[in-house]
């Protein structure tokens, strides 16, 4: 019986790399379209995003079948528990990236009018987070994932400085405004994505460190 549970953690995982290798693809292939406003590129992103979901459903069955089937050891529910919370935020960062790749679309049509080198600074630091906070499960590898939560303040930083260049542009071209209202919501969505990698981190680090207490 053990052996069977044995084989359904390790699926477990293995789904959990393809799914975290899916959203690590969305975000870093969304921010590209959209610092290039390439549509064909949001269009393939918006698109992919039903595959994620259903990644996110596939893996909830397996922690469902895992709990269901026999009683786990501490350590492994733990390792369940984080990974659905994990493919929450996980599947929350496609939706994100979705939603980064629709504003792309919206805004193709006109070049973006105000200093990017936040904004882009801002997501690359944001595609990091997402990437460290992977590579902290897949290795399970505390420091990387204590990293990840020590980066979310830069995140914010960068937040509150593109919002500020934004609302700068805003007083300046009236024209503008409903442009830069767009890319405000880009904004956000780069923030809630540093928001997303931190709380994985946090999960990653419950499964891993029997002292953690992440409710």
């Amino acid at each position: 019986m053990r052996n069977k549970f044995d084989e359904q953690l390790k699926q477990l995982n293995n789904e959990m790399i393809e799914m975290a290798n899916m959203i690590e693809s969305a975000i870093q292939n969304a921010i590209t379209a959209f610092l290039k406003q390439d549509v064909d590129t949001a269009k393939k992103i918006m698109n992919s995003d039903e595959i994620v979901d259903q990644k996110q459903k596939t893996i909830e069955s397996i922690c469902f079948q895992l709990l269901i089937q026999q009683q786990p050891v501490a350590r492994d529910l733990r390792t369940i528990t984080a990974a659905m919370k994990m493919v929450t935020d996980m599947e929350r960062i496609g939706d994100q990236a979705a939603d980064i790749s629709e504003l792309t679309i919206v805004m193709a049509d006109s070049p973006y009018r105000f200093k990017e080198d936040h904004i882009k600074a801002m997501a690359s630091e944001t595609s990091l987070m997402v990437i460290k906070a992977i590579e902290a499960y897949v290795e399970k590898d505390l420091g990387k994932a204590y990293e990840v939560i020590a980066r979310d303040d830069i995140v914010d930083n960068y937040f509150l400085k593109v919002k500020a260049d934004l609302i700068e542009v805003m007083q300046k071209e009236a024209d503008y405004a409903e442009h830069a209202a767009d890319l405000l919501m880009v904004n956000k969505y780069l923030e809630r994505i540093g928001d997303h990698a931190t709380n994985i981190a946090e999960w990653v680090i419950f499964s891993i460190d029997d002292h953690s207490h992440k409710e």
